[in-house]
């Protein structure tokens, strides 16, 4: 009955050893990704500005005023447009 009782205690403080190292890397697993979710916030957004750079909504609006009353073809336009857009979002 000893004998039972002692093999049964060993083996539950044999499972609780191997459960600790399983528990710690739950928690290190959650640091690491809350780590990667702040990154990840720091990082998104807006890019530094750059003198003169405009946002696309801005570019676009800019690059519609620049273009209206042109005669060309729709492709055309639309080639000069994807160009302009372009160069006014990093500030030429």
């Amino acid at each position: 009955m000893i004998k039972t009782f002692s093999s049964f205690a060993a083996a539950a403080l044999m499972a609780g050893m191997l459960a600790a190292p399983a528990q710690a890397q739950g928690t290190a697993e959650r640091v690491e990704r809350s780590m990667e979710r702040g990154l990840k916030r720091a990082t998104s957004g807006q890019p530094a500005r750059i003198n003169k750079a405009m946002t696309q909504s801005q570019a676009r609006r800019a690059c519609q005023n620049e273009m209206r009353g042109s005669g060309e073809s729709r492709s055309a336009i639309r080639t000069k447009m994807r160009f302009c857009i372009n160069e006014k979002m990093q500030g030429n």
